[in-house]
């Protein structure tokens, strides 16, 4: 059974940072790219940030350019998500997702497995 278990969410003041984490299981991923997508109330999902599956190539949305870096271990099937100079609008719960197939996606369609999520709060 495919498994991606987020962790590392939570409330932080704004400014502050969070480490999110995404382990996975149940099928190798360390061959796929992984994305983080995330949800704020009554919004649409959005991209956030993703992977290659070597790591060597990573993308981000505009908004966290420069404030979230993604990464992953591939040792230990699981895909980071740190974020630092949190603000408010980050605000949302954090999906992980993966890929079933090597091209690279920012598209949530493109996206076959998905996490539960973790929810991320950032007061002002």
């Amino acid at each position: 059974q495919v498994q991606l278990v987020e962790s590392g969410g939570g409330l932080v003041q704004a400014g502050g940072s969070l480490r999110l984490s995404c382990a996975t299981s149940g099928r190798t991923f360390s061959r796929y790219p992984m994305g983080w997508f995330r949800q704020a109330p009554g919004k649409e999902r959005e991209f956030v940030s993703s992977i290659s599956w070597t790591g060597s190539n990573t993308y981000y949305a505009e908004s966290v350019k420069g404030r979230f870096t993604i990464s992953r271990d591939n040792t230990k099937n699981t895909v980071y998500l740190q974020m630092n100079s949190l603000s408010p609008e980050d605000t949302a719960v954090y999906y992980c997702a993966a890929r079933s197939t090597v091209a690279h996606s920012t598209s949530l369609q493109d996206y076959d497995y998905w996490g539960q999520g973790t929810q991320v709060t950032v007061s002002s």
